[in-house]
């Protein structure tokens, strides 16, 4: 599984950035007691940042301070110039905090009161997080929503109800090198011809499509392969809802990209000794021309000195494009926040400002999801827009919390179908029955 679609952006602290006079030995006022003078003079003082505290993985908990955020570390830095500006604004302490923490270790933490008040994480966490009681609903009023992507707000519900503010979206796309493959292809047909073409020219290229396969398979690359006939993994209720009830991995449209996948193998243009742990490095080697992956592998790309483009999924025989997932990135509110008003406050009026986005969009480079903070960004940064047109049809990945049982499945069935192991049905059809006995089971 790639990065991203284990929850790679998770939590936990290994560092601290405690702001406006929060942080040693001392108390520090509580919410209640906000407006009075010593916490006044608290947050008029210069913002500070403490030294990196090293917090126990095995028993995370949250900084000394009125309102706490756990973010990841490209983030944090960033959201301090915010943290100090509100605690300034609310004569309040607020402290940062970086994490590297599990989402289960998220929800362990606040269960016992030493969780943060707000948690910046992947959506697919959301089906869980709410199963858990781990977080809290988020109150974004029809005018704030409608500002962001659709796409972006329909990630942050379950069961209809909003529990996150969206700032970045992110997918798959078509990365190539230029230098191999000068001109964008439309169709597979058009990618394998370019290719081979590479591939005949230098005898360097020795991958025709570099997409992570590996021997045990990697789910969040095969769907673009079933979306492309109209399969998936779980069907679509009429609000928008994944159905838990209703999977569909081996749906006959489904089976029709299985059965491109095993032919991607029998030509050898898909290989399980492409995996995680290589693909990037066969693209950055210059060994293959087409590279299927996300804005994570660019910088590398960049380090290396490959010269490249960003485009579409190609369509694919007797179908239609390949539809990539979209992952979106949430600040979510706990169910056990010290201040679960301020912390509302916090990603209900900061989070949905350009000035912010665009702060973060620095800071990881994905897409911002408010449409005004992205038509900013894209309009100067042709990857920001060709990755946004990459995902624009796409369907943000399954958050609930069903998804846990599809990802070693249907990995492995594509892993099997495309080393010619097993027949596509039988292979699918056998993956089906595990998922939903799994489901069952949980």
């Amino acid at each position: 599984m790639h990065k991203r679609a284990l929850g790679a952006a998770a939590i936990s602290g290994v560092a601290a950035l405690v702001l406006a006079g929060c942080g040693g030995g001392s108390s520090t006022p509580s919410a209640s007691t906000a407006a009075g003078s010593s916490a006044s003079e608290s947050a008029s003082s210069t913002a500070s940042a403490a030294a990196p505290a090293e917090v126990d993985t095995k028993d995370p908990s949250r900084a000394d301070a009125d309102l706490v955020i756990w973010a990841d570390s490209d983030r944090a830095p960033i959201l301090t110039k915010y943290a100090a500006q509100f605690a300034e604004e609310n004569a309040i302490t607020v402290a940062v905090q970086i994490a590297t923490e599990t989402r289960k270790q998220f929800g362990d933490a606040t269960k016992v009161g030493k969780g943060p008040d707000i948690v910046v994480g992947a959506h697919d966490w959301l089906g869980e997080l709410v199963q858990n009681g781990s977080v809290a609903p988020v109150q974004l009023d029809e005018a704030t929503a409608a500002k962001f992507a659709p796409a972006a707000v329909a990630a942050s519900k379950f069961n209809g109800q909003n529990y996150g503010v969206p700032f970045s979206i992110e997918n798959i796309a078509l990365v190539r090198n230029t230098d191999l493959a000068p001109d964008a292809p439309a169709t597979l047909e058009e990618l394998l011809t370019a290719a081979k073409a590479a591939k005949s020219a230098d005898s360097g290229v020795s991958v025709l499509l570099d997409q992570p396969v590996g021997k045990t398979g990697n789910a969040y690359f095969t769907y673009p392969w079933l979306s492309a006939y109209g399969g998936g993994i779980f069907a679509v209720k009429d609000n928008g809802d994944y159905d838990p009830d209703k999977v569909i991995v081996n749906s006959a449209d489904s089976l029709k990209g299985a059965e491109q996948l095993a032919q991607m193998g029998k030509d050898k243009v898909l290989s399980t000794n492409v995996g995680d742990d290589n693909a990037e490095g066969i693209f950055t080697g210059g060994k293959a021309p087409f590279f299927i992956t996300g804005p994570w592998a660019i910088p590398n790309i960049e380090k290396a000195g490959i010269n490249y483009a960003i485009s579409n999924l190609p369509t694919l025989p007797g179908g239609e494009a390949m539809k990539p997932f979209l992952g979106v990135q949430l600040f979510y509110v706990s169910s056990k926040a010290n201040n679960a008003a301020l912390a509302q406050e916090f990603v209900t009026n900061y989070v949905p400002t350009k000035e912010f986005q665009l702060a973060i969009f620095e800071a990881g480079g994905r897409p911002p999801a408010l449409i005004e903070a992205y038509e900013e960004v894209a309009a100067a940064n042709p990857n920001v827009k060709a990755w946004y047109e990459a995902g624009k049809d796409g369907l943000p990945m399954p958050n609930i919390p069903a998804m846990n049982s599809v990802w070693g499945p249907l990995g492995q069935a594509a892993a099997d179908v495309i080393a010619g192991k097993s027949a596509p049905k039988a292979r699918f059809d056998a993956a089906q029955k595990e998922i939903e006995k799994a489901i069952a089971g949980s």
